[in-house]
């Protein structure tokens, strides 16, 4: 009994190891590896929020998503950037998101067993996936998240995190220099605004004194014309025959000089009977009124 039972063991320690033996060939040989599912990944991926509207912090996800580089990683370690990456519309790699946002996504194909993907071997794809979440209308929240997949196996690798860290911080630097560009380009516009004002001002005052120019040049010529009329009126001729020049306005004053007929003369002092004239020359005395008459 003791021998039969020792003869059972063996006999089952020697069959049931080829019996799973060639259940597992029969296994590989019925499904080709590449059908095998990929391992589910833990890795949430790393989310980071900026204080900027989501127009922006698109413009400078697509920028990351279009450099042709895989941030954070490396294949070769005298290549300290891994670049020939592509931008995707979509890809197997990840599964479908259905969640809140933008979904955006860039690959690298034929990558060997790149650095800061756990246990990594063989070559591969790897694939980075950038969500754009907004939160209100100057904050904007992004995702990313990182993955290799083996061309071979189908063995899925999460990131250790240095890709997305990388990723999102190539997101924040086109941001920020999105920012200050846009802050260049205001302080620009600022100065070709105050420039313009200069001008304008300067414009503005030319036309000013020029207006004040002319005004003072017409209220000259104004006031010339006045001088011109007002010594007209004040204007006499001498009637004929002539007129004596006396030094006062009496008959019996001294005479200064003889005036002759049709002789210019202007009034200086009105009287009622005499006039306080100047002649051309600038002799001064008195004339009688009568002696005297408006010029033609």
């Amino acid at each position: 009994m003791w021998k039969q039972s020792n003869l059972l063991r063996s006999l089952i320690g020697v069959v049931l190891p080829r019996l799973y033996c060639s259940l597992g060939l029969l296994a590989a040989l019925s499904f080709p590896s590449h059908l095998f599912p990929k391992e589910t990944l833990s890795s949430p991926g790393l989310i980071r929020e900026f204080p900027a509207p989501i127009d922006d912090v698109r413009q400078a996800v697509l920028a990351v998503v279009h450099d042709q580089i895989i941030h954070g990683t490396l294949i070769f370690d005298k290549t300290p950037v891994l670049t020939d990456a592509e931008a995707v519309t979509s890809t197997p790699l990840f599964d479908p998101w259905k969640g809140p946002g933008e979904v955006y996504y860039k690959i690298r194909k034929n990558a060997i067993a790149p650095r800061h993907f756990l246990s990594t071997g063989d070559q591969g794809t790897i694939g980075v996936r950038f969500v754009i979440i907004p939160v209100d209308a100057n904050r904007t929240r992004v995702k990313v998240d990182a993955i290799y997949v083996e061309d071979s196996h189908r063995v899925a690798h999460e990131s250790d995190g240095s890709v997305e860290k990388s990723e999102l911080a190539a997101v924040k630097d086109h941001l920020e220099a999105q920012e200050e560009a846009a802050a260049e380009a205001a302080d620009a516009r600022r100065r070709e605004l105050s420039a313009q004002l200069v001008r304008e001002t300067f414009q503005r005052q030319r036309e000013d004194e020029t207006e004040r120019l002319n005004n003072a040049q017409t209220t000259a010529k104004d006031l010339q014309q006045q001088v011109t009329q007002l010594h007209r009126q004040l204007e006499r001729q001498v009637k004929s025959p002539g007129a004596d020049l006396k030094a006062a306005p009496f008959r019996s004053a001294a005479t200064i000089r003889q005036i002759p007929a049709k002789a210019s003369v202007l009034v200086l002092i009105v009287t009622p009977h005499w006039f306080g004239i100047e002649t051309p020359d600038g002799q001064r005395g008195w004339l009688p009124i009568e002696q005297l008459e408006q010029l033609p």
